[in-house]
């Protein structure tokens, strides 16, 4: 399937972090065609390996699975949902969001409501509202109804969201962060027909609340070298200065110098700078986010691996809906089955 097929697919399933079930068997679906086994760890990783020659140096890529968005906390006696935010999410977007919450006999629309401005005095509309002033409405009259309709604490919800094309290679949709990096990994394993190295492209959980499966894979696959496939923050939107970023929509990937978990190494950097320019692969240089990804647990595990980032330029990351180029994430793929080819020039 396509870049573009396959992100609809992914951007539209349930993985709320710490619920990627629905990602997961998705991803295994799609990486199967271009893996030689599959297997999922006890933290309930995906692993897909692409074996080489024997006793090739392992190279892992890591895309992390799940998403932003809720968690029932507690059901109300009038039928309402309270709510904690799993992963980094601006209270400020949340009122009236819609939303789809996944019970155990399905999935059941609503709302994210709050108090009406209209009776709220001058001072609350002059607050923001935070999470524990809102709730979800889903029609339900009372909480025996609303346990009848199968919701319970823990159930996940996410945006209701659905993906759609804006243009050529302009796309919008739910949770590209980080199925954006997904597709870029399924991408890079279908564009390596063959490879004298081991890969073993891995489906991440939990990476939006302390990049957790990452590490534990990383443990396990104990590889030599290491891409972490991500998305990132597109710059090029009314209010963003050039000093928070440069980084813009459908000018390449993104290689990160440094954020708030990882400085990259210079040779790590030089390989994967030199790969995409000898390919005339166009490419970004991002440095000073805050935030991190997959590499910086990965690059800390054991006695350490080195590590970088590839990532997508992705308007309105960690909001209900995001916007990317789709060449973005081709060149994306086509960098890191470059790099992969050049890892005996430089490790």
């Amino acid at each position: 399937m396509s870049i573009n097929e396959n992100l609809e697919k992914l951007s539209n399933a349930c993985g709320v972090t710490g619920r990627e079930n629905e990602a997961r068997e998705l991803m295994i679906r799609l990486m199967t065609p271009y893996a030689d086994e599959i297997r999922v760890d006890r933290l309930e990783n995906v692993i897909a390996v692409k074996k080489g020659k024997e006793n090739a140096p392992k190279i892992m890529l890591a895309a992390h699975m799940d998403e932003v968005g809720l968690m029932v906390k507690t059901i109300n006696k009038e039928g309402f949902l309270q709510f904690a935010k799993m992963g980094g999410i601006d209270d400020r977007i949340l009122p009236a969001q819609k939303v789809t919450v996944f019970s155990r006999k399905g999935p059941f629309p609503g709302v994210v409501g709050s108090k009406p401005p209209h009776i709220q005095k001058e001072e609350e509309r002059k607050k923001v509202l935070t999470s524990d002033d809102l709730f979800i409405d889903i029609g339900a009259e009372n909480k025996e109804a609303a346990l009848a309709m199968g919701v319970a604490p823990g159930d996940p919800v996410v945006f209701d969201v659905k993906y759609a094309s804006l243009g050529k290679d302009v796309v919008m949709g739910k949770a590209f962060d980080n199925r954006a990096g997904c597709v870029t990994m399924i991408e890079a394993l279908k564009l390596m027909e063959k490879t004298e190295y081991t890969i073993y492209a891995v489906g991440t959980v939990q990476e939006e609340v302390g990049l957790r499966g990452a590490g534990a894979a990383a443990f396990g696959v104990d590889p030599d070298l290491a891409i972490a496939l991500d998305v990132t923050i597109a710059g090029d939107t009314p209010g963003v200065r050039e000093f928070d970023t440069t980084v813009k929509m459908g000018k390449g990937a993104a290689l990160t110098i440094s954020d708030s978990g990882l400085i990259t190494s210079s040779k790590i950097l030089r390989w994967l700078i030199d790969s995409a320019e000898e390919e005339k692969i166009p490419y970004q240089i991002e440095t000073g986010l805050m935030g991190s990804t997959d590499a910086a647990r990965i690059s800390l595990t054991r006695q350490g691996i080195p590590c970088g980032n590839v990532s997508i330029p992705t308007r309105y990351i960690h909001s209900p809906v995001g916007i990317l180029s789709l060449k973005d994430i081709e060149n994306s793929a086509k960098l890191t089955v470059a790099a992969i080819k050049r890892v005996s020039k430089y490790f």
